[in-house]
């Protein structure tokens, strides 16, 4: 895991699983982080969290990771985190690629410092095992304090944005921060598919 002012060599990047992503970061995020993505329901965020957790393998293929589902009945293959407190999630963190659904859910129900504690903990690990934790993040839910010092906590934020211009839905990604890696300047366009989103890889986004 490197520092804030360290660059990330390229072989120490992790796929997002979303290939328009992977070219607007330069390869993926930096193996050993705790990423926040946030979102609407409406933005597909539920998508993206299952694609980082499929990675680059087959639909059949089992992910090389966790995907815990505190907010819903979890899907098949996911592991039904509704009932585990927050000092147990960490144990749960098994594999390259683990997904949290979601970190709202934990600010509404133990509160923003509770979320926090998690974060340093999450960090901790990933860090040793050298994996990384796709947090899910709603907007619209909580303060603006709130969501600064979650922004600060993690090691990466990136959002979901969505617009309707006229009778037209427009869906674009942002990068915000992204610890040793440099940010992209523009917005990266996406589309909402049924097995998942797809990104605009037409030119790589500088």
């Amino acid at each position: 895991m490197c520092s804030a002012e360290e660059s990330v060599e390229k072989d120490n990047l992790r796929s997002t699983g979303l290939v328009g992503l992977d070219l607007a970061l330069g390869g993926g995020i930096p193996r050993g982080t705790v990423i926040i993505v946030a979102g609407t329901p409406t933005d597909g965020l539920d998508l993206f969290g299952a694609q980082f957790w499929r990675g680059e393998e087959e639909e059949e293929s089992e992910p090389n990771g966790s995907y815990l589902m505190i907010d819903d009945e979890p899907s098949e293959k996911m592991y039904d985190a509704r009932a585990v407190t927050n000092q147990n999630l960490p144990s749960l963190v098994l594999g390259e690629r683990v997904v949290l659904d979601s970190l709202s859910t934990i600010i509404l129900r133990d509160g923003i410092d509770a979320a926090l504690d998690l974060i340093r903990e999450l960090k901790k690990k990933t860090q040793a095992e050298d994996s990384n934790v796709i947090l899910l993040l709603y907007k619209g839910i909580h303060t603006r304090e709130e969501e600064i010092r979650l922004t600060r906590a993690a090691d990466g934020y990136i959002e979901l944005l969505q617009r309707i211009t006229g009778s037209e839905v427009e869906r674009m990604l942002g990068i915000f921060k992204m610890h040793g890696l440099d940010l992209p300047n523009q917005l990266v366009p996406y589309n909402i598919l049924a097995d998942g989103l797809e990104l605009s890889t037409t030119k790589r986004v500088v």
